[in-house]
């Protein structure tokens, strides 16, 4: 399980920061947490912010309660926390949703064509299938 504690990796889900990567330093109260980026690696400052804002992951940092930015970012550095995260699926799912958004209407269209190719060839196997199976 996942659970709320320092040193636990997040992303921010709402909010002007949504989608950043995150890492608890301190547990305020059983609604608020205070998180820091390291901010020259995620780009996320030193903030309290509400734990329904959160989705943890299960990537985990060893620091100290109110760790400073150095010891931070040491820890963060060693764990090698931003390629662990990039082979999680929910980030993989946020960069095919940054890769979707940024689609010309060509290209969607064009994407739709190979969705409608691969479901007639799904299609076809499974109606082959079907026949040797009678």
């Amino acid at each position: 399980k996942n659970f709320i504690e320092i040193g636990r990796v997040c992303t921010i889900n709402y909010g002007e920061q949504a989608g950043k990567v995150c890492t608890v330093v301190d547990v305020v109260n059983y609604k608020t947490a205070l998180i820091d980026g390291p901010a020259n690696i995620t780009g996320v400052s030193r903030q309290s912010i509400p734990l329904r804002w959160l989705s943890l992951t299960p990537i985990k940092v060893t620091i100290g309660r109110n760790a400073r930015q150095k010891a931070l970012n040491k820890a963060f550095e060693k764990a090698n926390v931003m390629e662990r995260y990039n082979r999680t699926g929910s980030a993989k799912k946020a960069a095919a949703q940054l890769r979707r958004s940024n689609l010309t209407d060509f290209q969607r269209f064009q994407v739709m064509l190979l969705r409608k190719k691969r479901a007639i060839a799904r299609g076809r196997q499974v109606s082959g299938l079907k026949k040797q199976a009678i």
